[in-house]
């Protein structure tokens, strides 16, 4: 299919709104199906601990709680271009709540970390495929001059379900066993899914498209390599411990499976370039032609890397530098995320008014001036202060996520919808192993040369602690160039219109 073809097909079918209350509910339940994703996945987050002890297993062994997740997802998103595709919708969202159900109740029975593992890797495959669904839904089926606020709660999903979620975790675990954990997320998976398959109408065009199994393999290879490589150098996000990375090294240096990342995403991408010609391409790089776009891309790679690095940062910085428990980290991380959820959908209507730049400018602004803030804490900070740079730094956000999503979804033809999220989504795994990889190493890295030279360890994590939020300041820095690039598309009304195409 050619170019031409795409963008006049996104003409010739304009959205048809006689559908309205149909269309609402699939968006609805597909968003609650989301959140309820999202919330799985910080939930653990204050758990090792206590699973290494009731399970009598090492911090390497626990990581792989995380690790197994992350790897799962980044095989998994990439295939989900040629599934939406494919299949009708109400089959996709059946399968990603079913399969994220089953995995789920696997954890909750789960006798050992086998078998636990096993379960969280059920868990990914469903949660792989609910959020390319939900963007690529939401994106044929809402009008162009109204996709900012639906991108709103989107956002709603995307930033208050991880906020709340060590949150949740705190509290099941002052009072309940880790099990209940999965006790809590299940019943409503299970009443979604019954909802869901009564009420889900197909909303989708699909088409019969072919599965190369070699770019299926290249995918695993190269974006699974690099996520699980990421997370082996960053010690796995749990403080680089030196248990851990003697595991680590027992089996394999972290730097093998980057390199076979990056070798067999190099012979994935001309693959794709080769298959794409012919439209036979597991991901449709033609996307990228788009330059909205791919600087919103750039923008969401690093705002990726600063959100996850810091997410995984502050709870070590709060718990081993300043003596907190977990539950008064979930608590002190709460206020933020409730912000960005009230925020979110205010955000998309100002999207859908002035567009992106005028939002994202001031919103990445902010957040880099508290990245800068957290390189000079230390182990006198005032929790209060913590606690005020956060929710700063979740109102930056909040400006940030909503109109760079809508932008970059909004720049591709209605054809390339589902290649654009998926895209994205995996994109952003990696950029997000990444930034945890970066964070901890730089924490890790610092906080033993200190300790070398005689320095107190809660001395030496504080000052890890501030060499990785230097990393997330640069790295914000250059958010801030990138999103001054980032445009409205055409046919989304008023705002800054984009010629790019």
């Amino acid at each position: 299919m050619s170019q031409a073809t795409m963008d006049g097909a996104v003409k010739a079918a304009p959205h048809q709104p006689e559908d309205a209350a149909r269309n609402n509910l699939v968006i609805a339940l597909l968003l609650v199906s989301a959140f309820v994703m999202f919330l799985n996945e910080t939930i653990m987050s204050v758990a090792i601990p206590q699973l290494m002890i009731d399970l009598n297993i090492t911090a390497g062994s626990a990581q792989w709680l995380t690790t197994a997740f992350l790897l799962t997802m980044a095989i998994v998103i990439p295939i989900t271009g040629y599934l939406l595709q494919r299949f009708h919708t109400r089959p996709i969202f059946t399968a990603s709540i079913s399969i994220f159900s089953v995995g789920t109740l696997i954890c909750a029975i789960a006798p050992g970390i086998e078998l636990l593992i096993v379960g969280r890797v059920v868990q990914a495959v469903g949660t792989a495929i609910m959020m390319p669904l939900l963007m690529t839904t939401v994106m044929s089926l809402v009008p162009a001059n109204g996709r900012g606020k639906v991108m709103g709660n989107i956002s709603i999903v995307m930033s208050v379900a991880p906020a709340i979620g060590p949150t949740i975790g705190g509290f099941i675990l002052a009072h309940f066993a880790w099990r209940y954990m999965f006790y809590f997320t299940l019943p409503i998976a299970i009443v979604t899914l019954v909802v869901g398959y009564l009420k889900v109408q197909n909303v989708s065009e699909p088409r019969k498209t072919p599965l190369d199994v070699i770019s299926v393999i290249l995918s695993a290879l190269g974006f699974g390599g690099l996520v699980f490589g990421l997370s082996s150098l960053g010690g796995g996000g749990h403080g680089g411990s030196v248990e851990h990375a003697a595991e680590q090294g027992a089996s394999m240096p972290a730097w093998v499976p980057v390199v076979v990342g990056v070798v067999a995403m190099a012979i994935f991408v001309w693959r794709q370039i080769q298959l794409q010609k012919s439209d036979k391409a597991l991901l449709d790089l033609r996307v990228l032609t788009h330059g909205n776009y791919s600087v919103s891309l750039v923008t969401a790679s690093l705002a990726m890397v600063a959100l996850l690095g810091s997410s995984i940062m502050l709870p070590l910085y709060t718990q081993q530098v300043l003596g907190l428990d977990t539950l008064q980290t979930g608590m002190l991380m709460l206020p933020g995320g409730l912000i960005m959820g009230v925020l979110a959908p205010l955000v998309g209507r100002l999207y859908d008014q002035y567009g992106p730049r005028p939002l994202m400018v001031p919103g990445v602004f902010a957040v880099s001036a508290v990245m800068w803030l957290f390189s000079f804490v230390g182990t006198d900070t005032p929790v209060w202060l913590v606690v005020a740079a956060h929710i700063i730094m979740s109102i930056g956000l909040a400006f940030v996520f909503t109109p760079m999503f809508t932008a970059a979804m909004g720049s591709v033809p209605k054809p390339l919808y589902s290649h654009a999220s998926a895209t994205l989504s995996s994109v952003q795994q990696v950029a997000g192993a990444a930034g945890i990889a970066l964070f901890v190493a730089l924490m890790s890295l610092t906080s033993a040369a200190q300790m070398a030279e005689g320095i107190a360890p809660v001395e030496a994590m504080a000052a890890g602690v501030r060499a990785s939020f230097i990393c997330g300041g640069i790295a914000t820095v250059l958010m801030l160039i990138a999103a001054w690039f980032v445009k409205k598309p055409e046919g989304e009304g008023p705002g800054e219109g984009f010629a790019g195409h």
